[in-house]
């Protein structure tokens, strides 16, 4: 099955992309993994994990036929962090990560071939419901929230976790977000960190605390530059990519900690009729054990799930 890539968004700014290449460590170090020690060793990006795998008649057979006729299933990523999407080689533009894995290793197991496009991350859920994608896949958290307008099928478990520069210590693990008053945090746009924070402000104000400030990143290369310059104080993000942040050298951070885990999705359009076959593919890579390679690749082997789910609740 031939897998492709195609990209529309203009070239960042070179002052953008330096950090971002820090963070990813594309091109010379093809180790990419998570922190050693929290899920495992440093994997191979370059490790080939899916292209052995064979279509399963009874997973494809769950498919639209429109889409089984057509063979080709549209996925909109935003390719900014690793491990989670990003681009191996920014010369040839290589996609890798965990999500690039499993979409791959489902499309194969349905025998479809993936059209995959670069889009903005707060662009990529509101584009399912026009059809421009079939499914969104960049680290979306299921949410109570998301719930209402989109449909799941869970593949890992990931969450949200809290960084700082290496050199603070004066903050401390985040049990509470009052811990948070006063300080500047940083996040992506339109994530569930960003919902998060801006729904829980009046916890400073009922504790009689400043208010903490929320600063909205679109790209991942200028939040974690903007943290190593000490323009925000904290970032909230991804556990696995937090810890992977932490794990580069050239990054300078520290992780912290979990603060509230998620199950993570590929998401469609409320009500698609794609999502049974998504699960049973997922399900089938979980039997087969090419789901357990794919973790261990990427070092995030905390993230299995046991069995995939189809809009699951929010973990409480």
């Amino acid at each position: 099955m031939r897998t492709t890539t195609v990209r529309r968004r203009p070239l960042l700014a070179a002052t953008v992309l330096l950090p971002l290449l820090a963070l990813a460590a594309c091109g010379s170090d093809p180790k990419i993994a998570g922190a050693p020690g929290a899920s495992g060793p440093a994997a191979t990006a370059a490790e080939d994990v899916v292209s052995g795998l064979s279509r399963s008649e009874a997973a494809a057979a769950l498919l639209p036929e429109e889409v089984r006729k057509a063979g080709v299933v549209k996925i909109g990523a935003s390719f900014t962090s690793a491990p989670s999407s990003f681009y191996a080689d920014q010369a040839t533009k290589k996609a890798a990560g965990i999500d690039v894995d499993f979409s791959d290793a489902v499309a194969k197991v349905l025998g479809l071939t993936v059209q995959r496009e670069d889009a903005a991350f707060e662009t990529i859920l509101p584009a399912l419901d026009s059809g421009k994608f079939d499914v969104g896949m960049s680290n979306f958290g299921v949410t109570a929230a998301r719930l209402k307008t989109v449909d799941f099928v869970t593949y890992i478990d990931d969450g949200q976790g809290f960084a700082v520069k290496k050199d603070n210590t004066a903050i401390q693990p985040v049990t509470d977000l009052v811990q948070l008053c006063g300080l500047t945090i940083g996040t992506s746009a339109g994530s569930t960190f960003e919902t998060t924070l801006n729904s829980k402000k009046n916890v400073c104000a009922d504790a009689g605390k400043k208010p903490y400030e929320v600063k909205a990143f679109s790209d991942a290369g200028a939040l974690l530059t903007a943290i190593q310059q000490g323009r925000v104080d904290i970032e909230m993000s991804t556990i696995n990519g937090l810890r992977h942040q932490a794990s580069q050298e050239s990054a300078g951070l520290r992780f912290l900690n979990e603060f509230h885990r998620l199950d993570v999705g590929f998401a469609f359009k409320k009500g698609s009729t794609l999502t049974p076959a998504f699960q049973a593919a997922v399900n089938q890579l979980i039997k087969d054990g090419t789901y357990d390679r794919i973790l261990k690749k990427w070092g995030v082997a905390e993230s299995a799930i046991k069995e995939s789910q189809i809009s699951p609740p929010e973990h409480p």
